[in-house]
């Protein structure tokens, strides 16, 4: 074969890679806002993704109440008529003392997953998160939603739930544990009529 007709037999080869380069760009297999650094954490940053939510709340309350009131009343008199005289003397008297105390103590541990619903405005996630456990026959939800930086994020993609905004983190059992604390009917009853 000369190099005049090797030449030739490379020329539609040469045409169809040239046409296939054009057709292809360089920007078309590079999206710059959808790849990570090489030295960057594995954050949540958009819809749909997962971060993990550390929850340690605790909360202590305490109220005292004391109330002391006393009245003394004295009514006296006399009546003089002639050979009649005659005194009376009354006194009332009253007092009372009573004193309340409240004092309640919580703490709420737990660790769970939630997802970014929505990217707001001001850059800050909304995310949203339920787990449900069944041990031992208890049901038991946990929810967390609310607003958090991105910046808040830690390297574990994690975040503390003191560092969500608006936060509002359920928790509710049901089951033969939760339902053995309630009051039964007889003690809801006597204490609705004031008397339990």
């Amino acid at each position: 074969m000369t190099k005049l007709s090797r030449r030739a037999a490379y020329l539609p080869l040469a045409a169809l890679l040239a046409s296939l380069s054009a057709a292809t760009g360089a920007e078309q297999l590079y999206e710059g806002g959808s790849w990570p650094a090489l030295a960057s954490d594995d954050k949540a940053n958009g819809p749909g993704d997962i971060v993990i939510v550390l929850i340690q709340e605790s909360a202590q309350a305490s109220s005292r109440l004391q109330n002391n009131s006393s009245k003394n009343t004295d009514f006296g008199g006399s009546f003089a008529a002639g050979g009649i005289d005659e005194g009376a003397n009354l006194s009332l008297g009253g007092s009372y003392a009573g004193r309340g105390e409240v004092v309640r103590s919580e703490q709420f541990v737990a660790s769970m997953s939630a997802q970014i619903a929505e990217i707001l405005p001001n850059g800050d996630f909304l995310i949203e998160g339920k787990q449900l456990m069944l041990i031992n026959g208890e049901e038991t939800t946990i929810g967390v939603r609310g607003r958090i930086r991105p910046q808040d994020i830690s390297p574990e993609n994690a975040i503390s739930s003191f560092r969500i905004a608006d936060a509002q983190i359920d928790y509710d059992g049901k089951g033969f544990v939760s339902r053995s604390a309630k009051p039964g009917l007889i003690n809801r009853i006597l204490s609705f009529l004031g008397l339990g």
